[in-house]
């Protein structure tokens, strides 16, 4: 393959089965003729290491998942020149991972009991204790905090003395109860196996329809309660993401660890994910506290600097917030999660003037940014509020929910848009030419275009897999694994294979770079972007009017 790449080329997006079930298929589709020379990237999400919920948001250690991946997929990715922006997820790590189950096999005595968030300990002085076993922070310590869920942000563990123990959990949890038989019943105290029979469908007909332990209604069998609710407490189970302890040694230490394995897999760019959450102090908002955020970011950073890796921090804010110059003015490069909804409003406006303003901004304030279109996680909306209207805003989702896609209000506040899950595709109204017409665009922007795999498909809304993953599966509506068949049939596909010129144009024409410059026009419909780096020069023409364009 050509080696001569621009610093910024294009960057392929996907989880690890996306293309055909395992890594390897990726890699034989990258290594097809019409895969040459398009990417110079592959950003490859969580799922690739040994995870268990939230598609690989959850991790329990960084080591390759061999279900879906081995280390010859890794080295065939470097024979054909592409490098890898991999994830540290670092506010937090799976209950599953071996620091929490030591914790919760040892206790008090646990290497790692530092390692997670005690959250008494941590309230310490600040609030009063309930009778429930956890600290109930006085409102003034509490009454600017930002919590991604509804109540506390907490997990009550069962330690190895009986005592449960609330530990810090911003993101998912779940409690499971072993369902025990008329045997297990029999085994923990005195009872005749006929009682124990029924006692025990009782009680998994009543775990089954969602009720704790102590909720379980023991009419008939009172005697019996305390002895069963002690058996099923004992032996409970957890799956969720617990926050870790920045204060702990132990946790730079696994940080440190991190950052080496991913950089030797060959990640050049290393995303951290939900790192605004990770410092947390009483009195704080909890989300990007200052400066705790940023000195925490310049500690990995002295990390990551040892492993020659990159960071690429992530965080969603709105854009009137500027927190996109703070990071920024800081050295990172950050994500553009502006151009989606930029894109979409002018298309559907037939107008690039909120183009060509926000390509001005990142080029004069020197901002580096990896742009997109779709991603795993949906369309952002909070973020452009400041650059567009509330109604304008409010208009667009409407158009996106008409063509099929789903609102995810935050954290159940109206009003407050967080994402809109639709692929992109779809957004456009499954518009061959406005999908060409947008990733042309995209190409012209300014940062390193990020690749969502179905929108190079142009893949459609999944309805299907909605339902199928139940409550909360809305995000699976832009996530469709494509088979082998699947991807030959797509790349017979017009849109597909224009998308795959552009892709290759921006990746191999020298125009491109973080250091070549930019003059962009618009004079309503029409709009041109002329890339000059040295000698070099590209340029897009495009006509909203009827979404025609042309490089030359």
């Amino acid at each position: 393959m050509s080696t001569k790449y621009v610093d910024n080329g294009p960057m392929l997006n996907a989880y690890p089965d996306s293309m055909g079930g395992r890594l390897s298929d990726i890699v034989d589709v990258l290594k097809k003729s019409e895969f040459k020379d398009v990417f110079q990237s592959f950003y490859i999400l969580p799922s690739i290491f040994n995870t268990d919920l939230d598609r690989g948001f959850s991790v329990i250690d960084y080591n390759i998942n061999e279900e879906l991946a081995d280390a010859k997929d890794i080295s065939d990715l470097q024979n054909l020149g592409i490098d890898l922006k991999l994830d540290f997820i670092l506010n937090h790590a799976s209950v599953l991972s071996p620091q929490f189950q030591d914790l919760i096999k040892n206790g008090e005595k646990s290497k790692y009991a530092d390692f997670f968030i005690n959250w008494n300990k941590f309230w310490e002085g600040c609030g009063e204790m309930t009778e429930e076993g956890y600290i109930q922070p006085s409102p003034e310590y509490i009454k600017d905090m930002f919590f991604r869920k509804p109540g506390l942000p907490i997990l009550m563990v069962r330690m190895p003395d009986g005592k449960d123990v609330p530990y810090w959990n911003t993101f998912y949890q779940e409690v499971q109860y072993k369902r025990p038989d008329a045997q297990d019943l029999m085994d923990k105290m005195e009872i005749q196996y006929l009682a124990a029979d029924r006692l025990s469908k009782k009680v998994c007909a009543e775990l089954d329809a969602g009720k704790k332990p102590a909720e379980i209604d023991f009419t008939g069998y009172e005697k019996y309660k305390n002895q069963v609710v002690e058996l099923l407490e004992s032996g409970r189970r957890y799956l969720g993401q617990m926050d870790l302890n920045i204060k702990s040694d132990l946790v730079w230490e696994h940080y440190r660890n991190t950052l080496k394995s991913l950089s030797g897999y060959g990640a050049r760019i290393v995303r951290l994910d939900a790192f605004a959450y990770a410092p947390k102090e009483p009195g704080k908002k909890n989300f990007l506290n200052e400066p705790d955020t940023w000195d925490v970011l310049e500690k990995v950073k002295k990390l990551a600097d040892e492993f020659g890796v990159s960071l690429l921090p992530e965080i969603h804010a709105s854009y009137k917030e500027k927190i996109y110059e703070t990071v920024a003015e800081k050295g990172y490069m950050t994500y553009d999660f502006f151009l989606p909804g930029l894109l979409i409003y002018a298309i559907e406006h037939k107008n690039g003037e909120v183009l060509m303003n926000w390509a001005k901004e990142l080029q004069e304030k020197n901002i580096r940014v990896v742009n997109m279109l779709g991603c795993h996680d949906g369309i952002p909306l909070l973020d452009l509020k400041g650059i567009l209207s509330d109604e304008d805003i409010e208009e667009m989702i409407q158009t996106i929910v008409g063509r099929g896609g789903y609102v995810k209000d935050l954290h159940g506040a109206k009003n407050m848009y967080y994402q809109v899950n639709a692929t992109y595709y779809s957004a456009l109204g499954e518009d061959d030419k406005k999908m060409l017409f947008a990733r042309a665009l995209q190409m012209f922007m300014p940062g390193k275009p990020q690749i969502w795999y179905l929108d190079l498909f142009a893949g459609k809304n999944d309805h299907e897999a909605v339902k199928r993953a139940g409550a909360g599966g809305h995000k699976e509506i832009n996530r469709t694994n494509l088979s082998k068949a699947d991807i030959e049939s797509a790349l017979e596909k017009d849109v597909v294979k224009k998308q795959l010129d552009l892709l290759r144009f921006r990746n191999t024409n020298p125009a491109f770079g973080f250091g070549a410059s930019l003059d962009v026009k618009c004079d309503g419909s029409k709009m041109s972007f002329t890339w000059t780096n040295g000698s070099n020069t590209a340029t897009l023409d495009a006509d909203f009017s009827d979404y025609s364009f042309t490089i030359k």
